[in-house]
């Protein structure tokens, strides 16, 4: 009987998910499964760097563009997308290969949602009136393990982490920690790839694919695109390229913030990733 247990391609971005995804779903007769949180997003298919529509015919393809730019999103709502799709595609007897660099969301799908209190308006409400700086040093006064691992300058984890410690009355860091021990067992039954590039080239294929971005036409794209939510907001590059189109940076300008900008992504990726050991190396050398 074959193994139907989903295949998951993890890396940083540029990486080569996508590429080595459509090679596997061919070789496998698979079928691809989106797990980045840009690429489920309607109208940015350049800006968030989605399969081409010849990598779409090559396999099926699923979760890609299927929220309007407007609608927020988080990893709770995509467990909830992903769940039906990968269980219909396994009822048929083929492979779901999930791929994608959204480290939380693949977390939530491998290990399920950490047990943790959910948001308060009003709490929320006042956390947003502090200064990141306060925050910060609240979380490492409440949770000094939590805020070593927490990116610092991202104000939406450290809120959150802040949250969590206040909500539970004790830290963050020993949930989630106590999570990670519950579900350990199930890594057993996991696999997965995680793609690995040497630095340099890494770099090289961002700086390839923002420029392939902007001979694409991804400017026009974001000018088009008009609100967009809270989460789809954050996609690299929206930002830099809202500058470009008020006049404020130039283009050579703005594609060195957009590389700079994914580079750290990037790294960021890379920290969360070799955290899970249930991950295969796989390193891919060339350009």
């Amino acid at each position: 009987m074959p193994d139907l247990r989903p295949l998951f391609i993890c890396g940083p971005t540029a990486s080569g998910k996508s590429a080595t995804a459509i090679d596997l779903a061919r070789r496998l007769g698979g079928e691809i499964v989106n797990a980045d949180a840009f690429q489920l997003y309607q109208r940015i298919p350049i800006l968030s760097a989605s399969p081409s529509p010849e990598d779409f015919g090559q396999v099926p393809h699923h979760l890609y563009g299927i929220i309007d730019p407007a609608v927020s999103c988080d990893a709770g709502r995509y467990l909830d997308l992903a769940t039906p799709v990968i269980a219909e595609i396994q009822s048929r007897g083929v492979v779901p290969i999930v791929t994608g660099g959204s480290g939380l969301y693949l977390k939530f799908l491998t290990h399920g949602p950490a047990p943790l209190p959910t948001a308060d308006p009003s709490l929320r409400a006042t956390l947003d009136q502090l200064p990141l700086d306060e925050l910060v040093q609240q979380l490492q006064e409440l949770d000094p393990v939590e805020a070593s691992r927490t990116h610092l300058a991202n104000r939406r984890y450290v809120s959150r982490a802040l949250e969590i410690c206040i909500l539970a009355g004790q830290p963050a860091s020993h949930l989630r920690d106590q999570w990670h021990a519950a579900t350990r067992s199930r890594e057993a039954d996991l696999r997965g790839l995680l793609i690995q590039r040497p630095r340099e080239v890494l770099h090289a294929r961002i700086a390839r694919r923002t420029q392939a971005m902007f001979d694409a036409g991804v400017v026009a794209e974001t000018a088009g695109l008009g609100p967009v939510s809270t989460t789809c907001e954050k996609a690299i590059g929206l930002r830099e390229i809202r500058s470009l189109l008020a006049g404020e940076i130039d283009p050579p300008t703005c594609i060195q913030l957009i590389n700079a900008a994914t580079r750290q992504y990037a790294k960021r990726q890379q920290t969360w990733f070799r955290r899970e050991i249930w991950l295969t190396p796989h390193p891919l050398e060339g350009p």
